[in-house]
Order: C-alpha cells, then sequence, then structure tokens
C-alpha cells in the first residue's frame, strides 16, 4: 500500500511538473523545444511519402500516376485518423491543462478505439469495391492496371495508419513530441529502405512500393504505441473505451476541422486528376501529383513548426493562460511566413530541376514545373492560414477551425479549379493552387481578428510569469 502511494504522488509529481513546463516556460523556448522533433518527423514522413513518387517514376509515367491516384485515397484514410486523432489529442490536452486525468484516459483510449474500426471498414469495404474506386479516382487505361495493384495493398495497412495518426497526435498534445518523432521516423526509415529492395531486388514493381507503405506504417503504430507507455503518457487502455454521445461529440467538435480539411484534400485530389487527365492525360497527373508531393515536403516543415504550437495552445487554453495562445500564435506566424519566403524561392528557381529528378519526361517536367512556380508565389501566405486553423481548434473553435480548414483544398479550391481550366486551359490547373491559398488567407484575417482582439482586450498582467493571461 505504501508503495502505491509513492508511486501515484511521484506521478502526481511529473504531472505537475509537466504543467509547470507547458504553462510558464517562455514561448520562444518552449515552442522550439516542442517543435523541432515533430519538424524532424513531419519533414521524414515527408521524404519517404515523396520516395515512393521517386522510385516509383523510375518505372513509368503511368506507374507515377497511378501512385498520385491513390493518393486521394490515402488521404481520405488520414483524414480519418486525424479526425479521432486531433479530436482526442486537443481535448485531452485541455483536461490535462485542467488537471482532469481520469477524463483524459477516457478521451484517449475512445478516440484510438474509433481509429481502429474506421480504419478497419476502409480496408474492407475498399477491397470489396476495389475496382469501381478505381475508376472513380480517375484511372485511364493505360493506367488502371498499376493503380487497382498498388490500392488493394494500400487498403490493407488503413487500421495502421488511422491508429498511428491517433496515438501521435495524442503524444504530441501531451507535450511528448520525442517519442512522437520517434514513433514515425521509424516506420519512414523503414518504407524508404524496402522501396528499392521490394520494388527492384524482389521485382514486385508499384506492389512492392505499396507493401513497402504499409509495412513502415505497421512499424510506426507499433514505436508510437510503445511510446505511449512511456514516462507520464496516459496509457491507452481498452477498458477505459466508452463511446458515449458526449465522449464522440465532444470528439468530433475537436476533430470535424481535420476531418473536413483532409476529406477536402481528398476529395480536391480526385478532381484534379480527373481534370489533369482530361486535359493531358497521365502525364498531367504526374506532373500535378510530383507538385503535390513537393509542396507536401515544404509544408511538412511549416505543419511539424505549427504541431509545436498546438499542445501549447490547447495546454494553456485549458489552464485559462490565454495570453500565451496569443503570443504563441505570432511567435509561430512570424518564424513560419520567413521560412516559406525562403521556401518559395528555392522552388521558383529550381521548378524544373526539382520536377525531373522525379521523372524524366519533357512534357511532365513542363506541366510540373509550371504548376510549381506558381505554388511558390503562394507559399509566403500559408503559414498564417494554417496556423489560423490550428490556433482555432487547439482551443475547441470548431466551427470556424472547420470553415478554415475546409478553404484551401475544398471551399476555394474546388470552384476555381472546375472554372480555371475552362477558361485558361493547362495554366488554369497550374494556377488554381496558389489563387486558392491567396482566397483562403483573407478568409483566415477575417475571422482570426475578432479572436486575436478578444485575447488582447481581456488579456491582464499575469503575476506567474509577467506574461499575459486572460481572465477566465
Amino acid at each position: 500500500m505504501k508503495s502505491e502511494r509513492q508511486a501515484l504522488l511521484l506521478f502526481r509529481n511529473r504531472m505537475q511538473d509537466k504543467h509547470t513546463y507547458l504553462t510558464e516556460t517562455p514561448i520562444p523556448r518552449l515552442i522550439p523545444a516542442l517543435a523541432v522533433p515533430t519538424v524532424i518527423s513531419m519533414l521524414v514522413t515527408g521524404i519517404y511519402n515523396s520516395a515512393d513518387t521517386y522510385f516509383v517514376g523510375r518505372i513509368s509515367t503511368q506507374a507515377t500516376a497511378a501512385v498520385g491516384l491513390v493518393f486521394s485515397v490515402m488521404a481520405v484514410i488520414q483524414a480519418l485518423g486525424f479526425f479521432c486523432g486531433q479530436g482526442s489529442g486537443t481535448l485531452l490536452s485541455r483536461l490535462l491543462g485542467a488537471n482532469d486525468r481520469e477524463q483524459a484516459e477516457e478521451i484517449a483510449a475512445t478516440g484510438f478505439a474509433l481509429a481502429l474500426l474506421l480504419g478497419g471498414a476502409v480496408a474492407a469495404l475498399g477491397n470489396v469495391f476495389a475496382p469501381q474506386l478505381t475508376t472513380l479516382i480517375g484511372a485511364t487505361d493505360a493506367s488502371r492496371a498499376d493503380t487497382q495493384a498498388y490500392l488493394r495493398i494500400i487498403l490493407f495497412g488503413a487500421p495502421f495508419m488511422t491508429a498511428q495518426f491517433v496515438v501521435n497526435n495524442q503524444l504530441r498534445f501531451q507535450g511528448s513530441a520525442f517519442y512522437a518523432m520517434i514513433g514515425l521516423m521509424v516506420g519512414a526509415v523503414m518504407n524508404i529502405a524496402l522501396d528499392p529492395l521490394l520494388m527492384f531486388v524482389c521485382g514486385l514493381g508499384i506492389r512492392g512500393a505499396a507493401l513497402a507503405t504499409v509495412c513502415g506504417q505497421a512499424v510506426s503504430f507499433a514505436a508510437l504505441l510503445i511510446g505511449s507507455r512511456r514516462g507520464e503518457n496516459l496509457r491507452l487502455r481498452l477498458r477505459r473505451v466508452r463511446f458515449t454521445p458526449r465522449n464522440l461529440v465532444q470528439i468530433s467538435n475537436g476533430g470535424l476541422p481535420s476531418l473536413v480539411r483532409q476529406g477536402m484534400a481528398a476529395v480536391a485530389t480526385l478532381v484534379l486528376n480527373r481534370i489533369a487527365g482530361a486535359l493531358a492525360g497521365d502525364a498531367a497527373i504526374a506532373g500535378v501529383s510530383i507538385v503535390t508531393r513537393v509542396t507536401m515536403l515544404v509544408f511538412s516543415a511549416l505543419i511539424g513548426f505549427g504541431q509545436g504550437y498546438q499542445p501549447v495552445c490547447s495546454y494553456n487554453y485549458g489552464a485559462k493562460r490565454y495570453g500565451r495562445v496569443r503570443e504563441g500564435f505570432f511567435f509561430c506566424v512570424k518564424y513560419g511566413t520567413a521560412f516559406m519566403v525562403i521556401a518559395g524561392a528555392a522552388c521558383m528557381i529550381g521548378a524544373e530541376g526539382i520536377v525531373r529528378w522525379f521523372r524524366e519526361d519533357p512534357e511532365v517536367v513542363g506541366i510540373g514545373a509550371a504548376a510549381l512556380r506558381w505554388q511558390a508565389c503562394a507559399l509566403p501566405f500559408v503559414p498564417f492560414s494554417v496556423l489560423t486553423n490550428m490556433m482555432l481548434q487547439a482551443c475547441g473553435k470548431g466551427l470556424k477551425a472547420s470553415v478554415t480548414s475546409s478553404a484551401r483544398n475544398g471551399l476555394f479550391f474546388i470552384p476555381l479549379l472546375l472554372v480555371l481550366p475552362r477558361l485558361l486551359g493547362l495554366q488554369g490547373l497550374e494556377m488554381t493552387q496558389a489563387v486558392s491559398d491567396l482566397l483562403t488567407f483573407v478568409l483566415c484575417l477575417f475571422f482570426v481578428r475578432p479572436e486575436l482582439r478578444a485575447l488582447k482586450t481581456e488579456t491582464a498582467p499575469d503575476p506567474a510569469s509577467g506574461e499575459e493571461a486572460l481572465h477566465g
């Protein structure tokens, strides 16, 4: 009995240390400390996402197109994982900030179980209807066989993908970015290593690329589970699962913006691929797919930096330290914009060489380089939009966060995609994402200004740290 009390006391002291760390450490020191592991893990993830495209590009333009087509399905799977992961993660972080560990454990277990169920459903239904799904996502006669082969294997990894996103997000929102980084990195490294081995040495071609991806996801899932049992992190216990209406509504409120954002990305990719195929066939699909992977790699660093801010935002919001939420937002926007200016310049100058590195096809290079240059022009506006969405979501502003998250790949992108190519042809296709990014920036500016103004007018000096805190 005495040893149990001592263990409980030690655990509570550790939790208090984490609470103090997240609510009192100066923002310029805290966010980089949390962001560095996340940026690394996101960059590695971006690299291994690009690795499939690179290695498959050694096979054919049709194989490159197939990977791009299946990406829309992977975006749906990721959407479900982020729905459960961000929904449970933001909530449990606010609960921990309010020192309600029991409810936080229940939310963590419920979000994890929900992700496994949704991933299993996608795997089963997707394989049953694989031929119809292949047609739906826009496969041409030339790329149909490769697309369906790649798709079937990727679908089997759906439960691992959804569950790993949940555990990764829950670890981040508890301030355990290091364990989240390790979990993603080990899977990414395995994927990159297995790609050439399975594709070329074993002669499996595009099926080898899909198998490498699924194996990497399974390893990440296992590593993240191990990380969740380290230190003072919440333990995932099946007996804590509660599919109550209240828990599901709370998870949905926090996860809906991610579901909308990722879901819109899936729909947008599907529409983009179909229009690109109609305009210029597999070469256009391959070109825009390469640009998508390149921009994802650039965005991964920005998103990783923003994800270092999210636990600070939600934890301090739960602890009623709202002034730190505002300070962290401006800190991230400033440095995120500086990074994107540099990245945009690099993409503008090296566009042709970047696309050619993936696929040495003059038509693919021409289309991809033009689209990448348009995208480079809009990159400096993206950090403000991304950070606005992250702040609104982490603070539980579900409706506003859902609208801002849907803008870039849905609210603006899809209508523009249906209009600009008809007016301007291939050039309209190439510039659509850049125009959408500019409009999203304007929308986010309109949405976030009242929130930031309220924080500023309602804050007062915080005696604990000398910063501002909102009196709740």
